[in-house]
């Protein structure tokens, strides 16, 4: 980084975001899963962590302390700042990194955002332009927004974890964290919204996405289902996605995903099969009675896949125009010909950390670029630098090291 930069100035790679300057204090998966893909799009964002840094940081089998391969992903293109905010000099410091800045955004319970000081009425105060957001656990307006909340607990609370369970012996959460990246999604998709209101009426305002509430919108947007009407039409939960027997499909030699979905699907499945009489059964006429029987034509389909190989049947689902895919580990994502060939992954060689995999992001633009971020920062790495250019002189940048209230770059 150029040291003599703005901490406030565009990204010289450009970007639909370009310009746009973020202060991000958020920690581990939800929040900077957000600023990761403002960063992407050309936000320049400034990462204020405290002397320990981000939680994300200690997760994962890392080449040094502090740098796990989850922080190296999820915070490309930042800039990090160390501030410990309880000091006053560190707190003053970092007001004037907001002040200018277009958008501000935690993940914090609301209570630990007033005890620091950066709750949405004391920074509007003196910013009221500023895009200001909050990815909390639940929505602040009702019994549950002080309770702590990370991503299998609110898997839990939205349903997920239940409907990912039925049809087996023990409760399972999804083996990810949905929950943390699917409230980033909402945040990120929040902010620019936020900030095209910004641009045509000049005003900034306070934005919550409550993880608890969106998870919640996720679920239930299919597993209302029957009781989206009052009286309701029958019961809880998309029927073809609930049942057990919905997985991927074993063949001779692997294991194949496909979807048999509108008529034409069905009728060259059964043709495929050699069951040419299921054509005119009048429980797999169409969709809605092939929701309601669902379950035996997963039956069927799982007995028919096993006599012919994955290759096999790839090839003649494609020759039908059937949606197939084989199964796929994250291991062979990386040698993939279609991401290959898109460019999906880059190699990028990180100052202390080596060379790294990254992905690129998904997006494509036919005007605007979409940049190659620069590497996850070391804890405190640009915090000298950003004191520099936000005004702090040389004597109270000394006296905030020295006092390790900002420490520089720790590894």
């Amino acid at each position: 980084m150029n040291v003599n930069a703005s901490a406030h100035s565009p990204r010289s790679s450009g970007g639909p975001l370009a310009g746009i300057r973020v202060v991000d204090f958020t920690t581990m998966l939800s929040g900077p899963y957000c600023t990761m893909m403002l960063a992407d799009l050309g936000a320049d964002v400034v990462k204020v962590e405290p002397p320990d840094g981000d939680l994300l940081r200690k997760t994962g089998p890392g080449r040094h302390p502090l740098m796990g391969p989850l922080f190296v992903q999820a915070n490309r293109g930042k800039r990090s700042v160390c501030l410990d905010l309880k000091d006053a000099g560190a707190a003053a410091a970092l007001r004037r990194i907001i002040d200018g800045a277009d958008v501000m955004i935690h993940n914090m319970r609301p209570s630990a955002a007033r005890r620091i000081g950066i709750d949405y009425e004391t920074i509007a105060a003196t910013s009221p332009a500023l895009v200001y957001c909050a990815v909390v656990g639940f929505g602040t307006a009702g019994p549950y927004a002080e309770l702590p909340a990370y991503d299998d607990v609110i898997q839990a609370a939205s349903g997920i974890a239940a409907v990912q369970s039925l049809g087996v012996d023990e409760p399972e959460y999804v083996r990810m964290a949905l929950a943390d990246k699917v409230a980033g999604l909402a945040a990120f998709g929040a902010v620019t919204a936020a900030l095209w209101y910004r641009e045509r009426t000049g005003r900034g305002q306070y934005v919550e996405v409550p993880m608890l509430e969106t998870l919640s919108a996720f679920v239930l947007m299919e597993h209302l289902y029957g009781i989206t009407f009052e009286p309701p039409t029958g019961s809880s939960g998309y029927t073809r996605v609930v049942t057990p027997e919905r997985r991927p499909f074993r063949t001779a030699d692997g294991v194949v995903s496909v979807v048999f979905y509108n008529d034409r699907h069905w009728r060259s499945f059964f043709e495929l099969a050699g069951r040419p009489d299921l054509v005119d059964d009048e429980r797999f006429d169409d969709l809605t009675t092939r929701t309601a029987h669902s379950r035996s034509l997963y039956v069927l389909v799982a007995d028919v896949m096993k006599q012919r190989t994955t290759a096999e049947w790839l090839k003649v689902l494609r020759d039908h125009d059937v949606p197939a895919m084989e199964v796929k580990s994250p291991d062979e994502l990386i040698t993939d010909q279609h991401l290959d060939a898109v460019g999906f992954f880059r190699r990028q060689e990180h100052p202390s950390e080596g060379t790294v995999v990254l992905t690129r992001p998904p997006f494509v633009f036919s005007k605007s670029t979409v940049v190659d971020a620069d590497p996850a920062p070391r804890l405190g790495e640009h915090t000298i630098e950003i004191l520099r250019v936000v005004g702090c002189t040389d004597a109270e940048i000394a006296d905030l090291v020295d006092r390790g209230v900002a420490p520089p770059v720790r590894n």
